[in-house]
């Protein structure tokens, strides 16, 4: 009777996955950029959506033009009010972190429903985080495509280190999808104009920061901070996102700005 293990061969035969040397091996090889001429362009629900057509409808109108002069965009959206919402209402009720995911993912689903609706006369179309992949062909169509941004953990969230908020939010949604596709761009658009040395809004005296890289922004350790920290954390360790542009999605024509390239907002890079 056979007593060892059914083997298959391959480079990684026996490797336990974990081993540092095999880590620094395999860093080397390249990855695929699948679309390297995209835009990923988050619009959070709390500094853009929550205003209403006020802000939303000049949002949609720029989002559209990008798309008529041929650019290739992404529209990821956040959760905003509602989700603060049931997340008090979880966290009183003592919801684990994975649970409150869950719930999490349930309203940014909701505005990207609205978004897709607002962008339908620009080709807009519903994709979801499992049709990732379908994007290259999605586009080719002439198509606008509209996801949120929650990460899929759902109730495999990631312990947060303190409290229960989950750490991963739509910030980093709208990162990771940056990365997995090797876009161009990944901006995030917010109700302020970028990250300031402090809350502009408690002190009006506060500096905005025009470019930081992501270990100095963390080494600040910033009592608070414009996007998600795990978002600016993984800026440390991606492959194909080398900066995230955060701009004032308030104001008509910085979005463009920065798909263009031209600075605006706060730039953090690794």
């Amino acid at each position: 009777m056979r007593s060892g293990r059914y083997e298959l061969e391959s480079g990684l035969r026996g490797e336990t996955l974990v081993r540092k040397g095999l880590m620094r091996k395999i860093d080397e090889i390249p990855q695929i950029r699948i679309m390297p001429d995209l835009n990923v362009i988050k619009f959070g629900g709390h500094g853009t959506i929550d205003y209403g057509r006020q802000v939303v409808f000049p949002i949609v109108e720029e989002i559209g033009a990008l798309k008529e002069a041929g650019e290739k965009v992404l529209v990821v959206t956040g959760g905003g009010g509602r989700v603060r919402h049931i997340m008090d209402i979880g966290i009183d009720l003592g919801m684990p972190t994975g649970v409150l995911a869950e719930l999490a993912g349930k309203i940014s689903e909701q505005n990207a429903i609205m978004m897709t609706v607002l962008l339908s006369s620009h080709g807009g179309v519903r994709v979801h985080t499992a049709d990732l992949l379908e994007l290259p062909t999605i586009i080719a169509l002439g198509l606008l495509p509209v996801t949120h941004g929650t990460p899929p953990y759902g109730l495999y969230e990631q312990p947060a280190e303190v409290g229960s908020i989950p750490p991963n939010r739509t910030d980093t949604g709208a990162v990771l999808i940056a990365e997995v596709m090797g876009a161009k761009n990944c901006i995030l658009a917010k109700n302020v104009d970028g990250q300031f040395t402090e809350d502009p809004r408690v002190n009006p005296g506060a500096e905005l920061i025009a470019e930081i890289s992501a270990e100095d922004l963390l080494a600040m350790d910033l009592e608070d901070l414009v996007l998600e920290r795990r978002a600016v954390e993984l800026l440390l360790n991606t492959k194909h996102v080398k900066e995230i542009k955060v701009v004032n999605g308030h104001v008509p024509g910085n979005i463009t700005k920065a798909v263009n390239g031209e600075r605006v907002g706060t730039l953090i890079r690794r």
